[in-house]
């Protein structure tokens, strides 16, 4: 067997193993033009008939709130808790990869332990605070803990990428009269663009789509998420129709996949380094 036939076998396994991986993901948008009786009738991906009716039905909602409300709490909750944590984290990972103070190590083993901590351990604690400050059914539990810097995950990868940038950039920059923010503003963030993507698209799709904080913490219809919206159309009814289920939710899709489209260039070097290649 020559080295081009290998090629050719392989290329073939490679291609129907991503066929086998997205086909879900086509199902699931090819659903969303199929009648609902088609639906559970063929598992093919073209549709006998295409109709965009499941998406003009479907965006109506359950007729006290519509998707367009949905599509825009969603945007709301998300895009304010990730510049917050954006910021946060940055100015966390910053002070433990460059400053000294007392109990630096202490809290900085302190901060990656949480990491370990599950979240049904915690969401009671939480959900008793954020009650007793009047916080229920607004975005603030989602916003106050992205300002505080509560996601270690994130400070530890800005530490890490902080580490990896040589202190000889920053000691130039202190000659000439910089002070420490100015040298994280005009130095070290153009640097660290790929590790703020990366948390641009973790956290923006963890929020995204995230059902269960969104459920305990928001009670009314009216400030609902996609994923809660999602939730109520498919218990409005007893009789489902699915492919109107199906294009809401290739709708809730497509931020973050244009999202991730759009950044995977600095995402996928945020993941393969750490500061400056050498």
């Amino acid at each position: 067997m020559n080295s081009l036939t290998k090629k050719i076998i392989i290329y073939v396994l490679l291609a129907l193993f991503g066929v086998l991986m997205i086909y879900p993901l086509l199902w699931v948008f090819s659903a969303s033009f199929k009648s609902n009786a088609e639906i559970f009738t063929t598992i093919g991906l073209i549709p006998s008939r295409f109709s965009f009716s499941a998406f003009a039905e479907g965006w109506k909602g359950t007729g006290q709130v519509t998707f367009g409300t949905y599509l825009k709490n969603s945007f709301l909750l998300v895009v304010p808790t990730v510049i917050f944590t954006i910021l946060s984290c940055t100015l966390v990972g910053y002070g433990f990869a460059r400053f000294q103070f007392p109990f630096k190590g202490a809290l900085f083993m302190l901060m990656i332990s949480t990491l370990m901590l599950p979240n049904a351990s915690i969401i009671i604690p939480r959900y008793i605070i954020f009650n007793k400050l009047g916080w229920l059914n607004t975005y603030l539990p989602f916003y106050i803990p992205a300002v505080l810097g509560c996601y270690p995950f994130f400070i530890f990868l800005m530490v890490q990428f902080f580490r990896g940038i040589p202190k000889e950039l920053e000691e130039s920059a202190y000659i000439d009269g910089c002070n420490s923010f100015v040298v994280l503003v005009r130095i070290l963030l153009p640097l660290c663009k790929p590790a703020i993507i990366s948390t641009l698209i973790f956290q923006f799709i963890w929020t995204w789509n995230d059902f269960f904080n969104s459920l305990v913490y928001i009670n009314s219809v009216t400030k609902y998420t996609m994923m809660l919206g999602l939730n109520t159309f498919i218990d409005a009814t007893s009789k489902m129709n699915w492919n109107e289920v199906m294009a809401m939710s290739v709708v809730a899709m497509i931020p973050s996949i244009i999202l991730f489209f759009l950044c995977q260039k600095y995402f996928v070097e945020g993941i393969a380094t750490t500061g400056l290649k050498g």
